[in-house]
């Protein structure tokens, strides 16, 4: 595995599409952290080799999406990605799924240190809608557990 240059700082990547009601859940949540100094936002599809540009020379890095487990609506999802992604949740409604976009840039060599994927469990993801009311309850909470996450100590890398 090559050395990956870190001198970005940390980068948060809003992943979805949001003209499909909760499947915005990525992007809102960054517009949220817009203007917290010291930190980058980006949006995204979610597109393994957009994600990869995104996050080059970034650490730590969290991804935030909306993640679909059978849970109910608004709860709040933290996965570390040092460690393969559950295959059995889906991470989006786009394309290739978040976890084989990470195990693709795992493999290629690609992958930051310190990946945490963050996800919100959404209420509804039908074209044209606008986020749902327990969504919007639920973005404000997983934004304070991003800053605190960021300010507190890092994590190690043996886990």
């Amino acid at each position: 595995m090559r050395a990956v240059s870190t001198d970005k700082g940390p980068l948060v990547i809003g992943i979805g599409n949001p003209w499909r009601g909760d499947d915005g859940i990525g992007h809102a949540v960054v517009d949220a952290l817009a203007d917290t100094p010291g930190l980058a936002t980006a949006k995204s599809h979610g597109e393994p080799a957009e994600l990869m540009e995104l996050w080059q020379g970034h650490d730590p890095v969290i991804l935030v999406d909306a993640i679909v487990t059978g849970a109910a609506p608004g709860t709040l999802h933290r996965l570390d990605a040092r460690e393969p992604l559950p295959r059995g949740a889906r991470y989006s409604s786009h394309g290739i799924g978040l976890a084989e976009a990470v195990e693709l840039a795992r493999s290629l060599g690609e992958l930051p240190q310190h990946v945490i994927v963050h996800g919100i469990e959404p209420a509804c993801l039908e074209d044209g809608a606008s986020l749902s009311p327990e969504i919007s309850v639920a973005i404000v909470r997983i934004c304070e557990n991003i800053r605190m996450e960021l300010t507190g100590p890092r994590p190690d890398a043996s886990r």
